[in-house]
């Protein structure tokens, strides 16, 4: 009896777990010390970040709810009388959001239809190609003031690239840009031709990476031209074309300088965006409450779009 429980106890003691050991004092001063160098290297970015992104963030909530025009010693408190004010009807903010929505959709579905196609002739490596990117991508380095300069004098409809084009049709140029029927979408060519080459250079890289073993697959199984593109290189692309999407309307829905540069808003309403709604109630009216629960409609719809992006893309996005 004894000599068959005799092993069963060597186990159980074998098994049971040695006690813990105390850290040296060499341990824990090296464990001090990467903690110290931690804190060290975060907290200078993570103050940026606070002070510089959350902190803006919730003061123009905060004065979302006040009277102020830079005069007052202190903001009033008004409640929600700047959001009633806001979408009264008569309201500027209606005519901002149909302009923002469609300056946003024109610009992202155009760059992203125009930069795949680029992106897929760039990666067919013909002559010239690297020359080609560089041209493309050129847009993209220019800032936004510079490019809506450059598109004011090719606007103009007596001296630009607009009036040669149009008289080779026997036509006169549209004013582009003094003409309630013509602001917005000059804002949105100049802005679609900046971003247009970043977007072709994205894609185009993305189409060098793709796996070459499935396209050999499909070949074998006569899968060529468009079928091929539709039912593989899209899927395979998705990821690319998720973050380009999310980004593109994070950007355009944000774009200040080219409107200021080519049209201030005008004429009347008709190219007026969120962006210089806020900056118009701010620094031209001087109501800065109006201004700031503008600001916070903007950060709330844009905040929407994204989760309902994110949303599909966990049903339509393939990352393998």
């Amino acid at each position: 009896m004894t000599t068959l429980l005799q092993p069963v106890r060597r186990s159980s003691q074998a098994r049971t777990a040695p006690p813990p050991r105390r850290s040296s004092p060499q341990l824990r001063r090296r464990r001090l010390i990467e903690g110290a160098l931690f804190w060290a290297l975060i907290l200078p970015n993570l103050l940026a970040i606070v002070v510089f992104g959350y902190y803006p963030t919730v003061y123009n909530f905060v004065l979302s709810f006040t009277d102020w025009d830079f005069v007052q010693p202190a903001p009033v408190v008004v409640g929600l009388d700047n959001y009633i004010e806001l979408f009264q009807s008569g309201s500027m903010l209606m005519d901002a959001l149909r302009n923002t929505a469609i300056f946003v959709l024109v610009a992202v579905v155009g760059t992203l239809f125009g930069g795949m196609a680029i992106g897929a002739l760039l990666a067919q490596r013909l002559r010239f190609s690297g020359l080609v990117r560089t041209l493309a991508f050129a847009p993209h380095m220019l800032p936004g003031a510079a490019v809506g300069v450059l598109w004011l004098f090719m606007f103009d409809p007596n001296y630009g690239l607009s009036r040669w084009l149009f008289s080779m049709f026997g036509m006169e140029s549209p004013h582009w840009t003094t003409t309630s029927d013509f602001s917005l979408w000059s804002i949105t060519i100049a802005y679609a031709w900046q971003r247009l080459g970043f977007v072709a250079i994205i894609y185009y890289t993305a189409i060098l990476d793709l796996p070459k073993d499935i396209y050999e697959a499909a070949a074998l199984d006569g899968a060529r031209g468009w079928p091929l593109f539709r039912y593989i290189t899209l899927p395979l692309l998705s990821p690319v074309t998720f973050f380009l999407t999310v980004t593109g309307i994070i950007a355009a829905a944000q774009t200040f300088d080219i409107i200021a540069t080519l049209t201030m808003g005008g004429p009347g309403t008709s190219s007026t965006t969120l962006p210089w709604m806020i900056y118009d109630q701010a620094f031209v009216d001087f109501n800065i409450g109006t201004s700031a629960a503008t600001a916070t409609v903007m950060f709330v719809l844009l905040l929407v779009v994204t989760l309902v992006q994110t949303k599909y893309a966990s049903k339509q996005v393939h990352y393998s």
